[in-house]
């Protein structure tokens, strides 16, 4: 069953359509959306429907970027009840730590990991939809969306020192650089932010303590968080799983414990190590097939697999799909919308 996010993610949807001349309503029934759902943002669909009804609308509009024009009518209240925790967070670092642990309670596709070294902060993002489809669109919304977050603690000034795709640059760069600033690189290794980590422990002036206890009875309401035990495993088996010594063995050794006392903290959180193990493969598997850079034999190492063929059977049994297959679905929209062409009216000059 693939992921799922909230009809909020959406918001401005309609608008956005309808200033470029586009038909919503047909753009959203040919990827098998209601239109009318848009007035429940609570609901939860399928991700990688939206994902294609991003990149399908961009498609028909001919605009490379129809994923950062939505997040320009993205608001705070786009992340549900969790929008109303993060204004009072004391700095960014914790709104951020928020929005990396309670990632399940807005959107199931998307992961957000951040990372520090020598004075830089990374943050990282990336989708698991759980099946094939094209997520450019939906990860330039994801990246603006969490740099619109980020100035509303640091102020409209400002600016990541790199905001990093992996997918190749668009034709036109206005509004990525009005939005994002100059310092974009496209084809980069990873989609996400570079920033100092100073920043993250910048002072939230809107922040007030005295609303803490609301705040908390607001976090008691949603589902429960993740385990910081689970996720360190995710952490340490994605470093082993290119080594071939991604063990529970070598895990628990790196987190100080014995592979009895991992088990038992695991089946506490309702996990088990096999289990994020083959989570953990899923999930870099499609960046990588999703990133033309990586061959199949690379992924196959890069997943700890000892030959491609355990690859190849270990994919399909978890996808259905043979990684070439999937590679090649990924890029697949319906054939009810053909692309524009530049006789398109909203066609980039």
């Amino acid at each position: 069953m693939g992921a799922s996010l909230r009809y909020a993610t959406l918001s401005g949807y309609l608008e956005l359509t309808h200033s470029l001349g586009l038909d919503p309503g047909e753009l959203m029934d040919a990827v098998g959306l209601d239109p009318a759902d848009l007035a429940t943002p609570d609901k939860w669909v399928s991700a990688a429907r939206v994902a294609r009804l991003l990149e399908l609308s961009a498609r028909a509009a001919g605009l490379d970027d129809f994923g950062l024009r939505l997040a320009e009518y993205r608001r705070p209240s786009t992340l549900g009840p969790l929008s109303l925790v993060l204004r009072d967070e004391p700095n960014l670092r914790s709104a951020m730590d928020l929005l990396m642990r309670y990632e399940h309670s807005y959107n199931e596709a998307l992961r957000i990991r951040l990372s520090e070294v020598n004075g830089l902060a990374t943050v990282r993002m990336w989708f698991e939809l759980g099946e094939p489809a094209p997520s450019r669109q939906a990860e330039e919304l994801a990246v603006a969306a969490l740099h619109a977050i980020i100035r509303e603690f640091l102020g409209p000034g400002w600016q990541p020192l790199s905001v990093c795709f992996s997918h190749a640059a668009p034709a036109r760069l206005d509004n990525h650089t009005r939005l994002l600033g100059a310092r974009i690189q496209f084809g980069h290794g990873f989609t996400g932010l570079i920033m100092y980590a100073k920043d993250l422990d910048a002072p939230n002036a809107q922040s007030d303590p005295t609303t803490r206890a609301r705040t908390d009875e607001t976090l008691r309401s949603l589902a429960a968080p993740k385990g910081a035990t689970a996720d360190r495993v995710r952490e340490l088996v994605e470093v082993l799983l290119p080594t071939g010594r991604c063990a529970a063995d070598e895990v628990a050794r790196a987190m100080g414990v014995d592979r009895r006392t991992l088990h038992r903290h695991l089946a506490d959180a309702h996990e088990s190590f096999s289990s994020i193990v083959d989570a953990t493969r899923a999930g870099l598997a499609e960046r990588y097939l999703s990133n033309n850079r990586y061959r199949l034999t690379e992924i196959s190492e890069l997943l700890g697999f000892a030959a491609p063929s355990g690859f190849s059977r270990w994919f399909r049994n978890r996808f259905g799909d043979s990684p070439s297959q999937w590679r090649s679905r990924r890029t697949q929209l319906p054939d009810a919308w053909p692309a524009a062409d530049d006789t398109h009216p909203l066609a980039p000059a």
